[in-house]
């Protein structure tokens, strides 16, 4: 069971770095127009897309994306709750 913890806590982690990777792929041009840019795209906007339909960008500023990085904060916690609430 504890393997099952730590495997999720990991790759929420891995996907966490993942979504800061593509965040900071937007700094600088046609990052996100080569080929690691889209698959790392593939791979993070569907996740960014609800939360962008939620909370509009604030001028040129979207600030989504560190919403999203909270939800995946949140669900990391709460994975460590439900598991100490389970072997406990």
């Amino acid at each position: 069971m504890v393997l099952l913890h730590d495997l999720i806590q990991q790759l929420l982690s891995i996907y966490m770095i993942v979504v800061i990777i593509y965040i900071f792929m937007s700094w600088f041009p046609n990052a996100r127009e080569s080929s690691f840019g889209q698959i790392i795209g593939k791979l993070v906007e569907p996740y960014l897309q609800p939360f962008r339909q939620i909370i509009p960008p604030l001028g040129m500023i979207d600030i989504s994306p560190i919403v999203a990085i909270l939800a995946l904060r949140m669900a990391s916690s709460g994975v460590t709750f439900l598991f100490n609430l389970i072997l406990n």
